[in-house]
């Protein structure tokens, strides 16, 4: 299961996220919930860092699956944004294929 963590402070500004573990959908090469997941997390990654001035701290261990992407200062709104965007693309792969592949919640910091 992919369980995907949203990381923000009480005044909705986000941190962060975290991203691990594999959705078991179908075989290795052909899992299209693992493969939509991490092409949205690839791309936020790569859009807060050429696309927004914010500083980020990003940690990956492809075995385990697990990409963190940490923000060294409160969110822009651009950054805002994209983690918005992740947020919304993941849940809708979640309604079309299924809880038991991701799991998403937010945690306050």
């Amino acid at each position: 299961m992919i369980q995907l963590t949203m990381y923000r402070q009480a005044d909705g500004n986000y941190t962060g996220f975290s991203c691990k573990g594999h959705a078991g959908y179908a075989d290795h090469g052909q899992d299209i919930v693992c493969a939509g997941v991490s092409a949205l997390v690839l791309t936020v990654v790569q859009s807060l860092e050429t696309l927004t001035e914010d500083k980020t701290e990003v940690s990956v261990e492809e075995a385990a699956g697990s990409v963190r992407c940490m923000l060294q200062e409160p969110s822009s709104e651009k950054a805002r944004l994209l983690l918005d965007a992740l947020f919304l693309g993941c849940q809708s792969i979640r309604k079309e294929y299924g809880k038991q592949y991701i799991t998403i919640k937010f945690r306050e910091v």
